[in-house]
């Protein structure tokens, strides 16, 4: 089962790169022409002119020179002290397996010495709008994301095939959209409405390359206010390790993700806990803080954000890492992260919510008028759980543990079909995102909400039926009971398009994928 569902996901993700080349989704809200980001690297968006502005040379910033920045060595001492949590973690729980750099070993870690060489650098490998995100700093009018892929520089080229020695961690660059004193150009401040509107006009640009890119950094154009100063955080996903299958184990891969907010007191990148990542293990041994989440978290206001996707968790209950175990199935296990926080499938013992607990929070939702859009019921509700943490939404329709592999312009011949850009989540998202954008343009009420992760909010908008990111071939799907009247309607609508049928993944599980009927 393992392998056939990462067969399956691997042809999604081929489906998904050629509807995004033929009908492009991503219009008006990422940059991923090649060759845009190759002159936009080249110029003021290379990592060095982002993080280090004031350094007088003009080459690349080499990651033996990175993680010498003052701000950046916090980071550094950060990752190596995960490193070596996780390798005493693994020899505790998996003594006869070994673990370091390596095919010899059974798990093979990443190799540090990546992150000390001259001979490697982060290459930009997308820009996002993240404007669909204000509603955590409104003030700032969302996020840009500066996305970068560590890469090789200086392996040489076989054939015109050859694609360039990508490494699998990715250093994502978080800007405020509109920063404190930003200026439209003409002197004014910007607006949210201008940046949205400047960001859906390069859906108009019928060019690419160099031009596209001068386009875009031109005055009045959608990065002309994209500037260092604007930077706050920035984030790390990683592939720690990976186990190839043996006859003992199946094939796995960890990442290990972190987040760093850069401090304007001490300049410094320090670290902070990740975004709405629930602190398992503490939860489950902390029952005091279990009654205190519980209660947070179904308190009307709160249970609604939830339901929307737009829950900030206090940090308080939240936690500074996240390894992400590849891939997980659609079976409950403890590879995920609300695992055992929920009464469910698992059937585990030792919950924070009971199933009681769900429905009177429903209950008090529906008396209060309330009109929830995905939560309906305990198993919405653990899911939706799991998909707003970091790891969870990471284990869902991802590329490996990447929403955004990103572009490889370094190849012989660069291509967002030959090397798939984003996951089918992140394809599918770009409707959501582009009305959000539209809503802030036009000046009317802004819908920050959003679906679950396996199923994208189409906003009354046609475009990706049949895809495979709504009921197409490889979409997930619900597999529905006999008696209709027995259908979770948390994900009831959950169907597949004509002439498929939801196969199910799991015997345990009622989660499937959109395939072709059986005769």
């Amino acid at each position: 089962m393992p392998a056939l569902l990462l067969v399956a996901l691997l042809l999604c993700s081929a489906v998904a790169s050629r509807a995004a080349e033929n009908a492009p989704l991503t219009r008006g809200t990422a940059i991923i022409d090649p060759f845009a980001l190759r002159a936009l690297d080249a110029g003021r968006f290379g990592l060095a002119r982002i993080l280090a502005p004031a350094r007088s040379a003009n080459g690349p910033l080499t990651n033996s020179e990175l993680f010498a920045l003052p701000a950046m060595v916090p980071v550094r001492r950060a990752l190596d002290a995960e490193f070596e949590r996780y390798v005493a973690r693994h020899k505790a729980e998996l003594p006869n397996e070994s673990i370091g750099v390596g095919p010899s070993f059974a798990f093979q870690l990443f190799d540090r010495a990546a992150l000390d060489s001259p001979d490697t650098r982060f290459v930009l490998s997308g820009i996002v709008n993240r404007m669909d995100r204000a509603y955590a700093n409104p003030a700032d009018c969302g996020e840009i994301r500066l996305i970068y892929r560590l890469t090789r520089t200086n392996a040489a080229k076989i054939g015109e095939a050859s694609v360039s020695p990508r490494l699998p961690m990715t250093l994502n660059v978080v800007l405020r959209a509109k920063g404190g004193d930003q200026a439209a150009g003409d002197g004014a401040a910007i607006s949210c409405a201008e940046i949205a509107r400047r960001w859906l006009a390069t859906a108009d640009l019928n060019v690419t390359g160099a031009e596209l890119a001068a386009k875009l950094t031109e005055k009045g154009g959608a990065l002309f206010t994209v500037a260092p100063e604007n930077v706050f955080r920035i984030e790390i996903n990683l592939q720690i390790a990976h186990a190839p299958k043996s006859p003992v184990q199946d094939f796995r891969t960890d990442y290990l993700m972190k987040v760093f907010d850069y401090d304007e007191g001490t300049r410094v990148f320090d670290e902070v806990p990740l975004e709405d990542q629930i602190d398992r293990e503490r939860l489950l041994a902390d029952k005091d803080l279990q009654r205190e989440f519980k209660a947070w978290l179904l308190e009307p206001a709160h249970f609604s954000e939830l339901d929307r996707g737009t829950v900030v968790i206090p940090d308080k209950f939240l936690a500074k890492r996240a390894i992400v175990p590849m891939p997980v199935g659609f079976a409950p296990s403890e590879l995920q992260p609300a695992y055992g926080l929920v009464a469910g499938e698992d059937g585990t013992k030792n919950l924070v919510f009971s199933e009681r607990d769900v429905i009177g929070a429903l209950q008090r939702a529906a008396q209060r008028g309330t009109k929830l859009q995905n939560i309906q019921s305990v198993a919405g509700f653990e899911r939706r759980l799991n998909d707003i943490t970091c790891a969870g939404c990471h284990q869902t329709r991802g590329i490996g543990g990447f929403h955004f592999p990103g572009v490889d312009w370094m190849a012989a011949k660069p291509s967002n079909t030959v090397v798939v850009p984003a996951s089918p989540h992140f394809f599918g998202d770009q409707v959501r995102r582009r009305d959000i954008l539209a809503a802030f343009r036009d000046g009317t009420a802004v819908d920050f909400s959003r679906g679950f992760s396996s199923r994208p909010q189409l906003r009354g908008s046609t475009e990706l039926a049949g895809t495979v990111y709504e009921n197409g071939w490889g979409a997930h799907c619900y597999v529905p009971h006999a008696e209709a009247s027995e259908n979770d309607p948390s994900f009831r609508p959950w169907g597949c398009a004509e002439g498929l049928a939801c196969q199910p993944m799991s015997p345990v599980s009622r989660m499937g994928m959109c395939f072709v009927k059986s005769r």
